[in-house]
């Protein structure tokens, strides 16, 4: 049991990286991965949000929404969850580290339509996880979310010290840059999926 929840665990955050993989999430992946301090706070705020309503979201489903009937209201209960959580966590953070807080600004709260957390609860569901294996799923995913943005982060800030010729500077290095790592991703498939 231990050993197919890592698999999933692994699989979820290397193989199928949710960003890399299935390239959800990539809007705050591209704005806000030019610093890595304001990347980590990002990347760790997707990462608690995913961790926690994945499973959350495929409990609800499994065990509300199921056996009333009322499957065909996931979408709506899953955004409100969450939405729900963010706001929670957006006031811990203003409380915690208002810096963190201001520097993050608007998509903070975007973290609540970000597509990555939404798909993470969905493919729980078209997967058909056990709770274990959704909260394994749902942590994986968060934290090879955290995990992509800080590594472009990390290389945006060496790029910025290097001698990129003018018409790829900004944008044009960064999509370059993120199709690499996609690329690099794509070589964990012989770990194993998830």
């Amino acid at each position: 049991m231990k050993s197919e929840l890592f698999a999933v665990f692994v699989g979820a955050m290397l193989v199928n990286n949710i960003l890399l993989a299935r390239f959800l999430g990539l809007c705050s992946f591209l704005a806000r991965s030019d610093e890595v301090e304001t990347a980590f706070g990002l990347g760790a705020a997707v990462a608690a949000v995913t961790a926690v309503t994945t499973p959350l979201n495929l409990a609800l489903y499994k065990y509300l929404l199921l056996p009333l009937g009322l499957a065909y209201l996931q979408y709506l209960l899953f955004i409100a969850v969450i939405a729900g959580f963010v706001q929670l966590l957006e006031m811990a953070l203003e409380r915690v580290s208002p810096r963190l807080h201001a520097a993050l600004g608007v998509f903070l709260p975007l973290i609540t339509v970000n597509c990555a957390i939404f798909g993470a609860a969905l493919f729980a569901v078209l997967k058909d996880y056990s709770l274990a294996a959704g909260t394994a799923f749902g942590l994986g995913s968060g934290l090879g979310w955290m995990l992509a943005i800080l590594l472009l982060a990390g290389l945006r800030e060496r790029l910025r010290e290097s001698d990129v010729p003018e018409p790829l500077r900004g944008v044009g290095v960064t999509m370059m840059v993120t199709g690499i790592m996609a690329m690099a991703f794509a070589g964990f498939a012989g770990l194993g999926g998830g």
